[in-house]
C-alpha cells in the first residue's frame, strides 16, 4: 500500500513544482499586462472634464466621440496601412523564406543571422537611417539622378513610410514562413515537377497550402504591431497622415484626454484580438489543407513507386 502512495506523491510533486515555477511569469503578466489593461478599460468609461481630466464615473460618451469623421479617417487609414504592410511583408517574407529554406543546411543559419541583424540595432536608429538613405543627399536620390530623374527628397512621403515599415517588420514575417517551409518534404517539389507542374503551379498547389500556417502567422505578426507604430509616420511621413498610435499618444500627452485616449486604445485592442481570431481560423483551415495535401502527395508517391516497379 505504501509503494503506490509514494508513487502517486512522486507524480504529484513535479506537477506542483512546475506550477510554482510558473508563478513569477504569471505575476509579471498580471502586473505588467492584465492590470494596466484593466485600468485602461476602466478609464475608457470614465467621465472627463472640459480639459480632458479623468473624473471617474461611467459614461459611453468617449466611445461615441470616436464616431467623429476625424477619428474614423485616422482609424481607417491605420487599418489600410497595417493591411498593406502585412501583405507586402508577407509577400517579400515568403520569397526570402523560400530562398533560405531551399539552400543547403549549412548555409541556412548564416542567412537567418543576416535576417536577425537589423534587430540588433535600436528601432529609432534604424528609422533615422532611412531618413539619411531617402533624403536629398542619400544614395536613392543620387541613383535616380544618375538615371536622369529629377528627384527630390523622398522624406516625408508615403513611400518612405511603406519602405520603413517593410524594413522594420520583414524579419518578423520571414521566420514563421521559414518554419512552415522547413517541414515541407523536398520530394513534393520533385513529384510536382514529374506531374508536369511549373514553378507557379508548384507554389500555388504545394508550397502555399503547406505553408498557410506560416503565412497566417506572418500576417498576424505584422498587422497587429503596425497599428501601434507612431515613430515612423512622424519621422518619415511628416505627421501628415498619422496612424492610430500617433493619435493615442496625442490624446494622452498633448490633449491630456485620458478617457478618450483609453477608449481609442480599447478599440484598437478589439481590432487586434479580432485579427488574431481570424488568423487562428486561417491556421485551423491551413492545418486541414496540409493534412489533405500530404495525404494526396503520399498517394501520388505510392502510385509512382508502384508504376516504377512494374516498369522495372
Amino acid at each position: 500500500m505504501n509503494a503506490p502512495r509514494s508513487a502517486r506523491r512522486g507524480r504529484i510533486a513535479p506537477s506542483a513544482a512546475g506550477y510554482l515555477m510558473l508563478l513569477p511569469a504569471l505575476a509579471v503578466i498580471v502586473l505588467l499586462v492584465i492590470v494596466p489593461m484593466l485600468v485602461i478599460a476602466r478609464d475608457s468609461f470614465a467621465i472627463s472634464d472640459p480639459l480632458g481630466g479623468n473624473l471617474g464615473g461611467f459614461t459611453l460618451d468617449n466611445y461615441a466621440k470616436l464616431i467623429d469623421p476625424v477619428y474614423l479617417k485616422t482609424l481607417g487609414y491605420s487599418l489600410g496601412m497595417a493591411l498593406l504592410n502585412a501583405v507586402v511583408c508577407t509577400v517579400v517574407g515568403y520569397i526570402v523564406a523560400y530562398y533560405i529554406a531551399t539552400r543547403r543546411a549549412s548555409l541556412q543559419p548564416v542567412l537567418l543571422v543576416l535576417v536577425i541583424i537589423p534587430f540588433l540595432t535600436d528601432f529609432l536608429v534604424r528609422t533615422f537611417a532611412w531618413i539619411t538613405l531617402l533624403g536629398s543627399g542619400g544614395p536613392f536620390i543620387s541613383l535616380l539622378r544618375a538615371f536622369g530623374v529629377d528627384a527630390q527628397s523622398l522624406v516625408p512621403s508615403q513611400l518612405a513610410v511603406t519602405l520603413s515599415l517593410l524594413y522594420a517588420f520583414l524579419p518578423v514575417a520571414v521566420f514563421p514562413i521559414y518554419a512552415s517551409m522547413r517541414s515541407i518534404d523536398p520530394s513534393l517539389k520533385e513529384a510536382a515537377a514529374d506531374l508536369g507542374a511549373g514553378w507557379w503551379q508548384t507554389h500555388a498547389r504545394v508550397f502555399l497550402p503547406l505553408s498557410a500556417s506560416g503565412l497566417a502567422s506572418s500576417v498576424m505578426l505584422t498587422f497587429v504591431p503596425t497599428l501601434g507604430v507612431f515613430v515612423i509616420p512622424v519621422l518619415l511621413g511628416g505627421g501628415k497622415d498619422p496612424l492610430v498610435g500617433n493619435l493615442i499618444v496625442t490624446l494622452f500627452t498633448e490633449f491630456r484626454n485620458e478617457p478618450l485616449g483609453a477608449a481609442l486604445s480599447m478599440v484598437v485592442l478589439v481590432l487586434m484580438l479580432a485579427s488574431v481570431a481570424g488568423a487562428g481560423l486561417l491556421l485551423r483551415n491551413g492545418a486541414r489543407r496540409n493534412r489533405a495535401t500530404r495525404t494526396s502527395a503520399a498517394a501520388t508517391g505510392a502510385t509512382r513507386t508502384t508504376a516504377t516497379r512494374k516498369a522495372a
